[in-house]
């Protein structure tokens, strides 16, 4: 094949693969792509989720930057090296990390799931002039943002705040200490609540809120960025391998997944869940119930994320002391609506659309004839439910979605993809590339280091080429979610001042 070392010849090798690189909440997973979306070897390493004290979600970021050579190395199992022409990266949003003056973690990895910052959230939340910060920096005022994350910690943690050489997330980490990088990609910037995404600058007002200056925080740079190359010689690639910036890992799976054009959205349900649709100019609704936030040169995700996806089948499972795919088929048993059992699923303070900075979940309508099954049945609806109102919002703020693309954990359960696509009430394709994010990033590696032309429209170009595995049209039971999709958004509502007094 081309561009294969052939040993007879020894002809040279033509770096013809990209490593998209996505380091999740649970794992890192890496992928060798080529440019019309092929996979070539792939790997992944779990990471642990530390909760050393109420409302702490960190993680061991050293452990994390390890995660990221095994899975590099394992993509790499059966490939010749020379093949990869740069590596590209996708991240979690919304992390924070502080890192001394070499580069080195002085604290744990405070990630999206943290809620701490919550009565700072509120206080924030309460000022004149919150809504129009979130419309600049494109970031709901939220716990999860780290920006309310450090006007936490400036109060809570000073001796933490005050010692930061550089604040980050765990991207940064990865770039500084493999590549020698100290910058911020506009992607995973916009997530911080500290970028004006119309200017690609940090934003004054919220620098000051954080209590910190530009000076601790990366250069903002394009997605598309050759920021260094790769020093780090514990990957099984050669030195001097181009890094490029890379993103998030809600806007890359948009790309990933080919839901670039105007109308499609994106569906992510993993351990949280998301749905983004893809614009080109920067826009928050007047009621701040979406996010906005940066994919590439010209492109921008508006939508919302849940806190609770596939975390509320764990729950279960540790609850029920049953394995998942039995709770699954019992669950599939039970009739649309759950025999009149109605789950909030808000095991964490939920996000979209409401951004609650506390709450609770809660079981409404409960009979003793209810069984796990049902309780199971009635948190997935749950989900789904919270989801459809991110999108109402998304159409509230006149972003018209007809069609959606969903990826995730949870596409593996055929009860999980009929319930979306009813609770919807949309087509939903399951694209045949299930590691989105990792094949977004990669597809801006390649325009990095040119094996796709610049701009926007080429990386539609390949998206949108990306092809369906099965698309599943609504059914009977859509009316049935459309029907107690009122009562699920005014249980939020009536139950939220009580679950907020206990």
């Amino acid at each position: 094949m081309d561009g294969e070392r052939h040993p007879a010849r020894g002809g040279p090798v033509t770096p013809d693969l990209v490593l998209g690189v996505d380091i999740g909440t649970t794992a890192t997973k890496a992928v060798a792509f080529s440019a019309d979306g092929a996979e070539h070897g792939s790997g992944e390493a779990p990471h642990h989720l530390d909760e050393p004290e109420p409302g702490a979600a960190v993680q061991d970021p050293e452990a994390v930057y390890e995660a990221v050579g095994d899975a590099v190395r394992d993509a790499l199992a059966g490939l010749d090296p020379a093949r990869v022409a740069a590596l590209s990266f996708s991240s979690a949003m919304h992390g924070l990390l502080a890192l001394d003056d070499r580069g080195d973690p002085i604290g744990p990895l405070i990630t999206w799931a943290d809620s701490r910052a919550s009565d700072v959230a509120r206080e924030l939340r309460a000022r004149d002039g919150a809504l129009d910060l979130h419309r600049r920096t494109g970031t709901p005022v939220h716990p999860m943002s780290p920006l309310v994350k450090l006007a936490w910690l400036r109060r809570a943690r000073p001796s933490l705040h005050a010692a930061a050489h550089t604040w980050g997330g765990i991207k940064e980490l990865v770039l500084a200490r493999a590549a020698g990088a100290r910058v911020a990609d506009t992607s995973c910037a916009s997530g911080s609540g500290l970028l004006d995404v119309a200017a690609g600058t940090w934003d004054p007002e919220a620098l000051g809120i954080a209590g910190i200056t530009p000076a601790v925080l990366g250069e903002p740079v394009a997605p598309t960025t050759v920021v260094g190359r790769l020093r780090e010689t514990g990957w099984g690639l050669p030195t001097g391998v181009p890094m490029v910036a890379g993103g998030a890992d809600g806007p890359l799976a948009n790309l990933g997944v080919g839901a670039v054009r105007p109308g499609v959205a994106a569906c992510s349900i993993g351990t949280s869940g998301a749905l983004r649709v893809t614009v080109e100019r920067p826009a928050v609704d007047p009621r701040g119930r979406v996010f906005c936030y940066d994919l590439t040169d010209g492109r921008w995700v508006v939508g919302g994320a849940v806190t609770n996806g596939g975390l509320v089948l764990d729950w279960a499972r540790e609850t029920f002391g049953r394995d998942v795919d039995d709770l699954l088929a019992a669950a599939a048993e039970v009739p649309a609506g759950a025999d009149g059992l109605l789950a909030l699923p808000h095991l964490l303070p939920e996000r979209a659309p409401h951004w609650d900075v506390g709450g609770a979940g809660a079981l409404v309508g409960l009979h003793r004839r209810h069984t796990p099954g049902h309780v199971v049945r009635a948190l997935l609806e749950g989900v789904c439910l919270q989801l459809r109102l991110v999108l109402d919002s998304m159409r509230e703020a006149g972003f018209e979605v007809d069609e959606v693309r969903a990826t995730g954990g949870f596409a593996r359960s055929t009860l999980w993809r009929r319930l979306l696509t009813d609770a919807l009430d949309l087509p939903v394709g399951f694209p045949t590339v299930d590691q989105g994010s990792a094949f977004g990033a990669a597809l801006l590696g390649m325009q990095g280091v040119g094996l796709l032309p610049p701009g926007p429209d080429a990386l539609v170009d390949v998206a949108e080429r990306i092809p369906l595995g099965e698309t599943r049209h609504p059914g009977p039971d859509a009316r049935v979610h459309a029907a107690r999709l009122p009562l699920f958004e005014r249980a939020h509502d009536v139950l939220g001042p009580v679950i907020d007094r206990l």
